[in-house]
């Protein structure tokens, strides 16, 4: 969808993102489903394209462009396949995060494997007792010569089984320092010390998400990210950045099923005439449609924003809080305006319904998002933590 921020070379590379979901994503989304994994071909093809994070630096293999070409790369796979769409977001993410605090010798090992699409990295925040009180987290990491260790668990995790690599939030220092005592850290994978569990979801079965455990996970110091005990200020940062493209990730899936229900509603006959002639139809599908192309600019905003290097933290939040909802209703909407085959697995309605319902959860709840947006114009000794 063209807009005020579209070049001539975003508009190709929007294109091509168009082509590879509609051809090689959008006919495995259902089945991907039921198998609960990603074919790792396809993630190859992705980084082969240039599709995973290219906002990131060319000499790790990115193309060194603005956000807003992951933003339109993610809305476009998303239309084909939405948990694909987050394989791309967690990259860019994971991605910032490396090439702005890992060492340089760190990030040249493993930027350009997730670039290419060889590798996925997770990222582990949420802890059983505290999902969005992150600063209060409790899994210790603690100093032990050129090592780390750390004990303790990460829950709700996405794609925990299928990382390489985690970037790992624990606490090296006292418990009542909060967010002043919390270090981030790469961890890979295949320590010893390491386990995981997938959960049994409502949606996002391809993704999956589950708990990591650590015991005595040995990891060297040379994996910090930013400085000690001020990982959480210095990482965090980059949930701004990702925001703003789950954002554009619920607004592809969105515009999807749009698009599938003026064509449903243009040709299919109610009474001798066209669904789309009757106003009860074609007003709900218009209100739709007018938020939609207002959420895409909203996020595209932020996006713009974070290029200029201008703080875009109260922007993203709201992409965060209302794209997820807003798109949680127009597929709604469009299920019911494919009446009963609408509500059969044959569609994939159902499965889009379910898939971007967890993004009202994760990443930060509606209320989380509205209360930062609350600190940021209103200041936070006035609106508190």
């Amino acid at each position: 969808m063209i807009s005020i921020y579209e070049t001539e070379e975003i508009t190709s590379l929007r294109n091509m993102a168009t082509k590879f979901a509609m051809e090689k994503l959008a006919p495995g989304y259902q089945s991907r489903e039921k198998s609960a994994k990603f074919e790792p071909e396809l993630i190859h093809e992705m980084g082969s394209l240039g599709l995973i994070a290219p906002e990131l630096p060319e000499k790790f293999g990115g193309l060194g462009v603005g956000s807003i070409y992951s933003g339109v790369i993610i809305e476009e796979l998303s239309r084909g396949d939405f948990n694909f769409g987050y394989i791309s977001l967690l990259a860019s993410l994971n991605g910032h995060i490396l090439a702005t605090y890992a060492h340089p010798d760190l990030a040249e090992e493993w930027l350009p494997k997730l670039i290419s699409g060889e590798i996925m990295l997770a990222i582990a925040l949420t802890e059983p007792k505290g999902g969005s009180d992150a600063a209060s987290l409790g899994l210790k990491m603690v100093r032990d010569g050129d090592h780390y260790v750390l004990n303790g668990e990460k829950t709700s995790i996405s794609a925990a089984d299928q990382a390489a690599a985690t970037i790992v939030f624990a606490r090296t220092g006292k418990q009542e320092d909060k967010a002043r005592g919390v270090s981030a850290i790469l961890v890979p994978m295949n320590l010893e010390g390491i386990s995981t569990t997938r959960f049994d979801d409502l949606g996002q079965h391809a993704i999956g998400r589950g708990s990591i455990f650590f015991d005595d996970v040995r990891v060297p110091v040379k994996n910090l990210l930013g400085d000690e005990n001020k990982g959480f200020h210095q990482v965090m940062q980059g949930f701004d950045f990702s925001r703003s493209l789950i954002g554009l990730q619920c607004i592809g899936i969105a515009q999807q099923s749009l698009d599938e229900t003026w064509q449903h509603v243009a040709e299919h006959k109610a009474f001798g005439k066209p669904l789309a002639s009757f106003q009860g139809v074609s007003h709900q599908l218009a209100a739709f449609d007018t938020k939609i192309q207002a959420a895409r600019l909203l996020s595209m905003h932020a996006l713009w924003l974070k290029d200029q290097g201008l703080d875009h933290t109260a922007e993203a939040a709201m992409t965060k809080w209302w794209l997820p909802l807003l798109a949680y209703e127009t597929i709604h909407c469009c299920l019911l305006m494919h009446g009963h085959y609408g509500y059969s697995k044959e569609l994939p309605f159902e499965q889009r319904l379910r898939d971007v319902l967890g993004l009202q959860i994760g990443d930060g709840t509606a209320n989380i998002m509205k209360t930062i947006i609350a600190r940021e114009r209103a200041g936070r000794d006035v609106v508190g933590n």
